[in-house]
Order: structure tokens, then sequence, then C-alpha cells
């Protein structure tokens, strides 16, 4: 039976609440200092923890519960040391309610110092949590307010205790709870340095179950460290999201990143069948629906302007999963908001990650994303016929587009907007020529390739095409010959001499 408890929170919510029900079932409360005031202001009779050590708190707080009566009292086991206890007049403690000083808040703010965010790593509570958790054989642990609920139906129907397997439980979301903390405080510690760090720790809690994952037998869910839903400030929709929905998302929202000017993006199964920016954003979409209108049925489209009326019309048209944008206005949301199972994802602002995680057999790998961002003065010129300037834009353009398209990867660009792409084919010269005929027509076009061309069938088969300008990393040992046949073929050719792959 719960005869004793401690209670030390940060978050108050619905303690007083708590606290009540606690002593109309007989349970004697010890609390510190804050909390305590915040019970005895509600009229709650408990026992400050400094009266109970008889030992005061010190360096204004930060010592409070380390205190031998508290972890004695905690970690007893009730079976081995009630003989020691005893004679070291210590009292058990049956209850701890406890939850931690928001770090991870704190970590995230910019305006607090370096100084500040290390005053919000809770030690004492996390010493608590763990040694409560430790001993879940006869102490029941708090660490989440959402747990207040369940813990007064467990005592209801218990005659005042809780059930073993619901302590167990609690302690393993308890230490779950102190593993993420920790967590959090490695981080960022650690993102000081631009080295990739020796321990690599990243935690999340589920927030969101999804429709399903790849596949319909599979299931999935959204894991945060913000504890928040996906969506990354509002969504509308009466469908649930999948997996293969955010994946596609992901995509699209990084690729209208890289464009200032008004931009859209078509997804589907991560890469793009169309992208165009133009002089307004119903005239990026229009021309980015070109490039593969077959393909875009039920994608995923991100732009990087509001929505209105008249672009929402547009959309309407055709089967679309997800529309992202920075901001919609109210006639053109309740024209979307009439398309079954269509979901409007509004995104403000993007941020990539540092890194990108992928798991193999026996751990993980971890990478640094691709943040690089090419520019006009980086790109080599190779070939005897330069550039000119309408088609450096063309290639610059090109290149972004081909950096999150799944290699071997080739896009052909045309008036700022992709008209042909090749994605994830084992041989490059299988995306050529899968990009030519997509695009159709190409002359006067322009072509990215994500890495190297091994061989100069590529060059041919881009010039028979009406290719006019080339862009790639360059790096092969056959370079020589790839350049010459460009030159053969009054192609200009530019090397970035830094590769693209996206697997």
């Amino acid at each position: 039976m719960i005869k004793r408890a401690l209670i030390s929170v940060y978050d108050k919510t619905n303690i007083v609440d708590l606290a009540s029900f606690l002593l109309e079932q007989g349970v004697e409360i010890i609390a510190t200092g804050n909390t305590h005031k915040t019970l005895l202001e509600a009229g709650i009779n408990t026992k400050e923890v400094s009266d109970y050590t008889g030992f005061p708190e010190i360096l204004d707080g930060r010592v409070k519960t380390l205190h031998p009566k508290v972890h004695g009292g905690i970690l007893n086991n009730r079976k081995q040391y009630n003989t020691e206890i005893n004679h070291l007049n210590i009292e058990p403690i049956d209850l701890l309610i406890v939850n931690l000083y928001p770090f991870l808040q704190a970590s995230s703010n910019i305006n607090l110092s370096e100084e500040q965010v290390i005053e919000q790593i809770d030690i004492g509570g996390v010493a608590l949590t763990r040694a409560a958790a430790k001993n879940f054989h006869f102490v029941t642990i708090i660490s989440e307010v959402g747990d207040y609920l369940t813990l007064k139906e467990q005592m209801k129907s218990n005659y005042g205790s809780t059930k073993l397997e619901y302590r167990k439980q609690l302690a393993a979301k308890a230490f779950a709870i102190t593993s993420s903390y920790d967590s959090y405080i490695y981080n960022w510690l650690e993102n000081k340095s631009d080295d990739l760090p020796k321990f690599f720790i990243s935690h999340g809690q589920k927030v969101q179950d999804l429709r399903c994952g790849e596949n319909p037998h599979q299931k999935a869910a959204f894991y945060s460290d913000k504890f928040i839903q996906y969506p990354l400030e509002k969504y509308y929709g009466s469908r649930d999201l999948s997996y293969n929905n955010i994946v596609d998302m992901e995509a699209a929202i990084k690729i209208v990143a890289e464009f200032k000017e008004p931009a859209a993006a078509i997804i589907k199964h991560t890469n793009p069948c169309g992208v165009a920016f133009g002089n307004d954003i119903f005239n990026a979409y229009k021309k980015a629906l070109l490039c593969d209108e077959v393909s875009s049925f039920g994608g995923v489209v991100a732009f990087n302007r509001e929505i209105e009326l008249g672009l929402a019309e547009e959309l309407s048209k055709m089967f679309i999963e997800v529309v992202i944008v920075p901001s919609i206005n109210k006639e053109a949301l309740a024209v979307l908001q009439k398309k079954k199972n269509l979901r409007i994802i509004i995104s403000k602002s993007y941020k990539q990650n540092k890194y990108n995680i992928k798991n193999v057999t026996g751990g993980f790998l971890v990478q640094e994303n691709d943040l690089h961002q090419l520019t006009i003065k980086e790109m080599k010129q190779v070939t005897r016929r330069f550039a000119t300037e309408v088609e450096g834009r063309e290639l610059l353009f090109a290149w972004k587009v081909c950096k999150y398209v799944k290699s071997n990867a080739i896009v052909i660009a045309k008036n700022q907007s992709a008209i042909g792409i090749g994605a994830g084919q084992m041989s490059r010269i299988d995306s050529v020529k899968i990009a030519i005929e997509k695009a159709r027509n190409c002359q006067g076009a322009v072509l990215a390739s994500d890495a190297f061309f091994p061989f100069p069938d590529s060059i041919i088969q881009s010039a028979n095409a009406g290719i006019t300008a080339v862009i790639q990393p360059g790096g092969s040992i056959k370079d020589k010959e790839v350049i010459e046949e460009a030159d053969k073929n009054n192609i200009a050719m530019l090397f970035t001499g830094i590769r693209s792959f996206c697997h």
C-alpha cells in the first residue's frame, strides 16, 4: 500500500488535484520547495523535504533531495533492508512524482546564454527518477503528468496500491525519459563541434501512429525529439498520414527550399517528376506539371509561396495526396478541403537536420546531410565552347533539382523547368535515355548529372537529342574522352568538382 509520497515537479499541471486525491487515500506527502509552496497555498498539508531530512536546501535549491533519508527511503528493498532502515530512522517512500527541468526547451531558446541553459540541467530529479524506477518492485514512479489519471485508477481498484506490472511499465518509461533527457544534454554540448561525434545518441517519443508503412501490412509511427506531430505548423485533412506521405513530403519541401524564386515541386516515390519556378507560383506549378503529368497523379506537391484561389482550382483538377505550402488564403483552403482525402500542410520554414541516419545490420550509418549550395563561380568550364549566361542559369537550376533525384540521376531542364528526369537506374546511360524520352523535345535544353560520366556514350545520346550544355561533377578516368565528345558536338560542359549522389 502507498503510505508515503515524495512530490517534486517543475510542471505543476494538475498536481494540486492529484495531491488532494492522495490525501484522501491517507497518503503522507513530502514535497520540495516550490512544489511544497504550491500545495500549501492550495490548502494541502505537506511536509517540506528539508524538514523531512533535517537538512536545508542549499546552493539556491541545487541540492535538496540528494540525501540518504530520501534515496534510502526510495531504494529500500522491503524484503532485505527494513532493519537497517529502521535503525537509521529512514521512512520508506512508496510513490515518487517527478518531472524534470525543461532542458530541451531551454537549449532551443536562442535568447538564453550558455550559463542559463546549463542551469536547466536537472540533477536531483533524474537521480530520484532512476532510483524509483530501479526499485519498481516496491515503488511507483510517475514521471509524466499524463499518468496521473492511471495512478488514481490503480489506487482505487487496488485498495491504495498499484500492481507490479503497472509499476514495471512506469519504470520503463522513466528510464526512457532520463535516457532521452541525457541525450538532449549530450547533443547540445557535442553540437559545438563540426566533427562527427564519438557517441551518436538519438532519441524520440512516439507522438503519431501513421496509417501504414511503405506497404499496408507494415506498421509505422513518427517519433519526435520535440514531441510534436509531423506537420510542421498546421494540418488540414480527414485522412491520416502514411510513412510514404512523410518521406515524399520531406523530398518536396527540400527542393522548393532551394529556390528564392516562386517554385513548385511534384514528388512521386521520393523522386521529383516535375520542378519549376516562374514569375508567380501559378506559373511555376503549370510548368512543373508539364514535365510528367502522368506520373504526377497521386503525388505530393510543395510550393514556396502562398496558394490563392486560382491555383487551388487548378490543383483540384487532379488527384493529389498532399499539398505543402507556407500559407494559404481562406478561399483557396475552402476549395482544396472539398477534395476527398487531400491533406494540406502548412510549412512556413524548413531547416534540414544536420545528420542523416540509416539503419544497417549491427548498427546504423551517420552522415552529414548534403547541404552544399553550388554557385556559378564554382562551376568550371572544361570545353572549348563556353556556356552562355542563360545556359549557366539553366544548368544551376538543373543541378539543384538533380541533387534530390535518386541515383543514377539525370535532369534535363529548359526555361527554369525540369522537362525530363531519369532516376534510380543502375547505369547512367539508361537514366539519360529515360530523361530524354520523358522530355520528348530537348532542343536547346541543358542536362545535369549527379555523378561523372564513365563513358562518352551519354554525351552522344545528349547531342543527338539536342542538348546544348551539360553540368557534371567530373572525376572519371575517361573525362578527357567525354570532354572531346562534347567538343565534337559543340556542347558546353561544366564541372562542379562535387558529387550529389542520393541513394
